[in-house]
């Protein structure tokens, strides 16, 4: 696990709370990432940001739920991503996960589980995993 992760984790009172930037639970903070919030990962180098893992650049995640379904959203409805993103920079900014923010990112995530709940991707396999649905806090 990378430095800016565990400083995020303890800034963020991660542990404690029991859920991520977007209210996904998890079990052990090792299941945990780094989510690149303002400059993406593929344009930090161009940008003059090494890496791009820095403070007010990131969210943390959990990898195969948060994480996952979010770049799946990306994929589907840029939109809904932007507007996703946009309350996780709040937090960020705010240096809170606010549980306002995460009512209003559910309300997105229903959204798109209305528009997708069947779909599937190019190899056949559900878009939403149940985990994205059940590994959520109760909001």
């Amino acid at each position: 696990m990378r430095e800016i992760t565990k400083e995020m984790i303890k800034l963020y009172n991660i542990k404690k709370l029991g859920y991520d930037f977007m209210g996904y639970t998890f079990r052990n903070v090792n299941e945990l990432s780094f989510h690149h919030l303002i400059v993406p990962h593929r344009d930090c180098k161009r940008e003059g940001l090494g890496e791009g893992y820095l403070l007010w650049n990131g969210a943390i995640l959990k990898q195969e739920t948060s994480h996952e379904y979010l770049h799946t959203i990306e994929l589907y409805d840029r939109e809904l991503f932007l507007r996703i993103t946009k309350y996780m920079i709040q937090e960020n900014e705010n240096m809170k996960i606010d549980i306002d923010n995460l009512k209003r990112i559910r309300e997105l995530l229903l959204y798109f589980e209305v528009e997708h709940l069947n779909d599937t991707n190019k190899k056949g396999k559900k878009l939403i995993k149940r985990s994205y649905l059940t590994d959520r806090i109760p909001l």
